[in-house]
């Protein structure tokens, strides 16, 4: 079985139990080779209220660095939109290395998960 594959089964069967309302939205992270994305959802309407990526950011660091960076970025654009909890929608990949930097940063910028 591919990785990939492995993480598309992995993120239906955790979609299925994860759904992000308007009091507690899901924050969402898709991970490529070489960028972070985050984006804070109200699956009830469907609609973004809040993102933030490592495209943005112009220096260059580590990718755990970047992932940090992201984290707090999406903290504070989702507090500016007015949300202070979250539930965590991993996306299929392991919570480890940048996924877990993501996490804890944004913990870190005030999101409760």
């Amino acid at each position: 079985m591919a990785k990939d594959s492995r993480r598309i089964r992995i993120k239906r069967s955790v979609r299925s139990k994860v759904s992000g309302t308007s009091e507690c939205p899901r924050l969402s992270v898709f991970r490529s080779n070489k960028q972070i994305y985050a984006q804070v959802i109200d699956d009830t309407t469907g609609k973004t209220l809040a993102t933030a990526s490592s495209l943005k950011l112009a220096e260059k660091m580590p990718k755990k660095e970047i992932a940090g960076k992201v984290g707090e970025a999406i903290a504070k654009t989702a507090q500016e939109a007015g949300v202070q909890t979250v539930v965590f929608d991993r996306n299929g990949y392991l919570y480890h290395g940048r996924i877990k930097e993501l996490a804890e940063a944004a913990r870190n910028g005030g999101l409760k998960f």
